[in-house]
């Protein structure tokens, strides 16, 4: 590195790189999970449109990584949740 610039665009650069990194990552967590909701828990099915956090606001209209980390929890607690107050009955042999 010759310049305080340079360092700097490198820097920037990098930050870039793992902020796609961790978008990437979120989405395709998010795609798991609402699959998983989908095709295991078709019941739950009709709260995935009706969750709030995936609409950003007006103030804030881009979605970030914040929008995506709480979406992914909010999608995360609703099928734990679900886990947790109707427990699937195993098939006894």
């Amino acid at each position: 590195m010759n310049s305080n610039a340079e360092l700097l665009t490198y820097i920037m650069e990098n930050t870039n790189n793992i902020k796609e990194q961790i978008e990437n990552d979120l989405n395709a967590k998010i795609l798991k999970i609402t699959m998983k909701i989908k095709d295991h828990y078709p019941e739950l099915s009709q709260y995935l449109e009706e969750m709030p956090v995936t609409v950003p606001s007006e103030n804030d209209p881009e979605i970030s990584l914040k929008h995506l980390s709480v979406y992914y929890e909010s999608l995360n607690s609703l099928l734990n949740k679900y886990k947790v107050d109707y427990p699937k009955i195993e098939e006894q042999p």
